[in-house]
């Protein structure tokens, strides 16, 4: 692979642009976990509400999903 070129990109304070590109980034993907969970929640919810659950059914369910999410926070490092 010869015609690969390589650059290093030197980065500093002064790049305001690269820096305001990343900040960009990082508060779309929080948005994006956020809508994530409120939807994660609002499904729980309805789940609860309507098989009418005991409050110990309910935080079962929770600690459940609780777990899930820890395990799929895992697979991502």
């Amino acid at each position: 692979m010869r015609n690969i070129e390589k650059r290093n990109t030197q980065t500093g304070p002064d790049d305001a642009g690269i820096n305001s590109l990343l900040t960009a980034a990082r508060l779309e993907e929080r948005r994006g976990r956020a809508d994530v969970m409120a939807a994660r929640l609002e499904k729980l919810a309805v789940f609860i509400t309507r098989g009418e659950l005991s409050g110990t059914e309910a935080a079962e369910l929770l600690r459940l999903e609780a777990t899930i999410i820890i395990n799929e926070a895992q697979e991502l490092h």
